[in-house]
C-alpha cells in the first residue's frame, strides 16, 4: 500500500471520519496495491529483512507517479465504497513488479483493481451510500512510496516498512 500525503490523504480521511470512524481509526488514507486484488496479502510471518530485499530495487527503479481517482464505486453486494485508479499504465508496472517478485503471497481473491477504500466496516443508509457514491475527489493522488503494514482486525494497523519511490520519471 502507499499512504496519500497532502490533500488528497486529507479529504479521504475526513471522509472516512463522516462515514468508517472504525476505518479511519483503524488505519491511514491509502492507495491498496497488492494484498485485496492482483495478489494476496504477504504471510504474516515472512521476515521484514525478506520483504525489505525483495522491494527495495523496485523501490529504488520506480519513479513517483501523480495520479487521478474515478469516482466512487460500490464493491458488488457490499457496502464498501472506494475511489478506483486507473489499473494500467506505470501502476500496473508497479503492481507486476511487486507480484513477480518473489515474495510469498496468498491467494488472490479479487483482479487487480488498485484503490482508496472510503467505507468498509459501517453498514450504510441508502442515503450515506448515495452521498458517498456522489462524492469526488479530484486532488491529485501521489504514490511516491511502498508502505507494508501489519494489519490484525480488530487492532490498528502497524507499519513494518517503507521505501521511497526513487526512480527516474521516462
Amino acid at each position: 500500500m502507499t499512504e496519500l500525503p497532502g490533500e488528497a490523504g486529507r479529504i479521504v480521511r475526513e471522509i472516512q471520519e463522516r462515514y468508517d470512524m472504525k476505518l479511519a481509526r483503524l488505519t491511514p488514507p491509502h492507495v491498496t496495491l497488492v494484498g485485496s486484488s492482483g495478489v494476496g496479502a504477504i504471510p504474516t510471518d515472512t521476515p521484514v529483512e525478506r520483504i525489505r530485499e525483495a522491494l527495495a530495487p523496485i523501490a529504488a527503479t520506480t519513479a513517483p507517479m501523480s495520479l487521478t481517482f474515478g469516482p466512487p464505486v460500490r464493491f458488488m453486494q457490499t457496502d464498501i465504497i472506494s475511489l478506483p485508479l486507473d489499473p494500467n499504465g506505470p501502476l500496473r508496472t508497479l503492481h507486476e513488479r511487486i507480484a513477480t517478485s518473489g515474495l510469498p503471497f496468498k491467494p488472490a481473491r479479487f483482479l487487480f483493481t488498485p484503490h482508496c477504500t472510503l467505507n468498509f466496516y459501517r453498514t450504510l443508509t441508502r442515503t450515506a451510500e448515495r452521498e458517498l457514491l456522489a462524492l469526488r475527489v479530484t486532488a491529485p493522488v501521489l504514490v511516491d512510496r511502498l508502505q507494508v503494514y501489519l494489519t490484525r482486525d480488530p487492532q490498528p494497523s502497524r507499519k513494518l516498512l517503507e521505501l521511497a519511490l526513487t526512480g527516474d520519471e521516462k
